[in-house]
């Protein structure tokens, strides 16, 4: 049952938006658009529909930074249910690739970060235990992880009283991918003494202690991983971060219910479907050597054999490959050419689909398929690969279609493809809106910010002096560019500006890019410099300024959607204001100011109708979007030491590092995410310490990172 709690309730136009939507789900439309502008707090729209609708739902945004900040939100919204997330848990990923012109083989090289890890089990474990599950999702969502029925069957039901030995146990553990370490405790991990085996699940931020008798399982109690202190019920319901899956597991056994431990891998292999698809690759590779052979490749059928014939010896030994997920169709039953298991597989029948930022998300989903069918084409081609490697795939854009059920894409720029799917189903089920809800109005009555374009000749000069009026009020600024490179040599120039300045782009991690943001907000930094981040569904409730650089440069970055993206980041503010620095007036400059005027005069009107006097959005800051840190800013403050002051670095006082000196911090008080969130201050000042030569100094902080990376602040 979905609870939503907020202090506010629909207001402007938000209450015809919801029961649009709400009667097309009803009469059955399985495609629907929400067109709101910037501000006018379309994500609250969605969470009364799903509260009205009461179905399962997931939300795909494309790109982790949205992801994130939608998860954040949903999370206030419905405190009581299971609202997860779900992205890709690489930090870093090079996919294995071969370049034939240059002869070069990449290996596989990836970071996987820990937390989103158990993000993402936490995710799939609640889809298939409870109904009242909200997942925020990016594209990943679409890949491969495996058949929900292998994953369910892999269960281990424990009961009170169960009997049970204490090696079957362990081996049990070890087939869901659990590994026994006695020495170090980690998630994914289990250690045994004597009678009592302490588990970390791999989706849970407490351990589980088992204890065992002659008579079999008799107890078993929740217990904090680092201290080892038992957890009562009571510590689980204070917590600021509610784990949901821990509650439920304390409640379960408490009612003498199942205790149930999910796989720590999402893709399981059972030992039968393990022997029928060894037997199956060995006949697949003779028959693929055949075929290079016969082409004259008798180099690659030679690397070809030997590598499947490694990989087999793993399997067999361990139930396990590096890239056993190239051999995925073997044990997930599949014929060649039928789609993949994914997340979506996982809701059953009966979910909501929420693509938000439709416009951006829509074509991210369409184009997955091909480029990552070319990679792998090759290295079948060149013998690296088995041609069972292609189906390890994303879903094609009609087998996604296939597998949805209802969906409704949220924009301020509807794409053409969506707009014309719900005109027709708008025309099949007879409903009056076209299948377009619109909601243009502001619960707070603020109007699109005006525009002012202005020449691009000597356009830095200007933008500092508009900075610099807005510092002076305590007001935020964004600032587009049209590459990473003009973005970093902008923001450094900034900086010497004595203008509190980060630069964001692709190239900066996940976790990092939040935290840039989150530092904004903060008054950390004053500017933000992006690319192509600075569009999408950013809540910045403190931006006044908007300023777009080569406006009029015609293209992706500068196309009609792109730029009105990107002026709707100035509309939460009472304050906020445009400025489009251009020497010509293109096509897609002129559709973008034509919209804004048409909205601007809607809003205008409405204000003056209902007597409205505008004023600015606010969101309390929360700390991190992804899992919010239970120790306040003061007490991390607290943890960091400055390092010796040297006048080569570039210095922020929030971005201090620890001291190379004897006196080290503890942080074994720290949590992971606090971890993580120093790790990535200390980057960031490692770089800007080697970018201005100062080698010595970034040498430093890399060991600090290393040794805090590695759980010791010891050298």
């Amino acid at each position: 049952m979905f609870d939503l709690i907020s202090p506010f309730v629909p207001t402007g136009d938000q209450p015809q938006a919801i029961e649009s939507l709400v009667n097309g789900l009803k009469k059955g439309a399985k495609h629907q658009v929400l067109l709101g502008v910037t501000g006018s707090g379309k994500t609250f729209t969605m969470a009364n529909v799903i509260a009205r609708w009461q179905k399962p739902t997931i939300v795909l945004a494309h790109n982790k930074t949205l992801a994130a900040q939608l998860y954040q939100e949903y999370k206030q919204f419905f405190p009581k249910n299971a609202v997860e997330y779900f992205v890709s848990y690489y930090d870093y990923y090079q996919p294995e690739a071969y370049i034939p012109s240059t002869d070069t083989y990449i290996d596989k090289d990836a970071a996987i970060n820990e937390e989103i890890d158990k993000l993402r089990l936490a995710t799939t474990s609640a889809l298939l235990t409870r109904q009242d599950v909200i997942v925020v999702a990016s594209v990943s969502a679409i890949y491969n992880i495996g058949s929900p029925e292998t994953y369910r069957r892999a269960f281990l039901r424990l009961k009170p009283g169960l009997k049970l030995e204490r090696q079957e146990l362990i081996s049990r553990l070890r087939q869901l991918y659990y590994e026994r370490n006695d020495v170090s405790f980690a998630r994914g991990q289990f250690r045994v003494r004597g009678a009592v085996i302490d588990l970390w699940p791999s989706y849970m931020d407490v351990g589980i202690r088992l204890e065992l008798s002659d008579l079999g399982l008799y107890n078993f109690e929740l217990f904090q991983p680092v201290s080892g202190q038992p957890l009562r019920l009571d510590d689980l319901k204070k917590s600021d971060e509610l784990d949901t899956l821990a509650l439920q597991t304390f409640e379960a056994w408490s009612q003498k219910q199942e205790l149930v431990i999910y796989p720590a891998k999402h893709y399981v292999v059972e030992e039968k479907s393990q022997q029928q698809a060894i037997k199956q690759i060995e006949a697949d590779l003779k028959k693929q050597l055949k075929v290079l052979k016969n082409q004259g490749k008798e180099v690659e059928a030679y690397r070809l054999k030997k590598r499947t014939e490694y990989d087999l010896e793993m399997i067999a030994e361990l139930g396990y490959c590096k890239g056993i997920e190239n051999y995925s169709i073997y044990f997930d039953g599949r014929e060649p050419g039928e789609p993949p298991y994914s997340l979506l597989d996982f809701f059953g029948d009966g979910y909501l689909m929420i693509i938000d930022e439709s416009h951006m998300s829509v074509p991210q989903i369409r184009g997955m398929y091909e480029g990552d069918r070319s990679r792998k084409q090759t290295l079948v081609d060149y013998g690296f690969r088995l041609p069972s490697a292609l189906e390890n795939r994303p879903l094609k854009f009609s087998e996604f279609l296939e597998k949805l059920d209802q969906v409704i894409y949220t924009s301020a720029t509807p794409g053409e493809w969506e707009l014309k799917q719900a005109n027709k189903e708008a025309k099949r089920l007879e409903l009056d809106n076209q299948g377009v809800a619109e909601q243009l109005i502001r619960p707070t009555g603020l109007v699109d910010p005006p525009v002012t374009v202005k020449p691009a000749k000597g356009q830095i000069p200007d933008l500092i002096k508009e900075i610099k009026k807005r510092v002076k009020k305590h007001q935020r600024v964004l600032v587009t560019t049209l590459t990473k490179r003009q973005a970093e040599d902008l923001a450094e120039f900034l900086a010497s500006e004595k203008i509190k300045t980060h630069y964001l782009h692709s190239d900066i991690k996940t976790l990092e890019r939040v935290g840039v943001l989150e530092d904004l907000r903060k008054g950390v930094v004053d500017v933000i410099v992006g690319v192509n981040l600075l569009r999408e569904g950013l809540d910045l409730p403190e931006v006044s300024l908007v300023a777009i650089l080569d406006a009029d440069k015609e293209g992706f970055l500068r196309s009609h959607t792109a730029l009105m993206q990107t002026m709707g980041r100035a509309a939460r503010h009472v304050a906020g204001e445009v400025i489009v620095y251009a020497d010509n007036l293109t096509g897609s400059l002129k559709r973008a100011l034509d919209e804004v005027a048409r909205r601007r005069e809607k809003q205008l009107e409405y204000n003056r109708k209902h007597n409205i006097t505008p004023k600015s959005t606010t969101r309390a800051l929360g700390g991190e979007l992804v899992g919010l840190s239970s120790k306040s800013e003061e007490e991390i403050k607290n943890l960091k030491l400055k390092i010796k002051d040297d006048s080569k670095l570039v210095r922020d006082d929030n971005l201090s590092t620890f001291s190379s000196s004897s006196q080290q911090p503890d942080v074994s008080s720290l949590t992971q995410r606090q971890k993580q969130k120093l790790i990535a201050k200390l980057r960031r000042q490692m770089k800007r310490a080697a970018d201005n030569l100062d080698f010595e100094l970034a040498a430093q902080i890399r060991d600090q990172i290393y040794r805090l990376e590695n759980g010791s602040m010891t050298k």
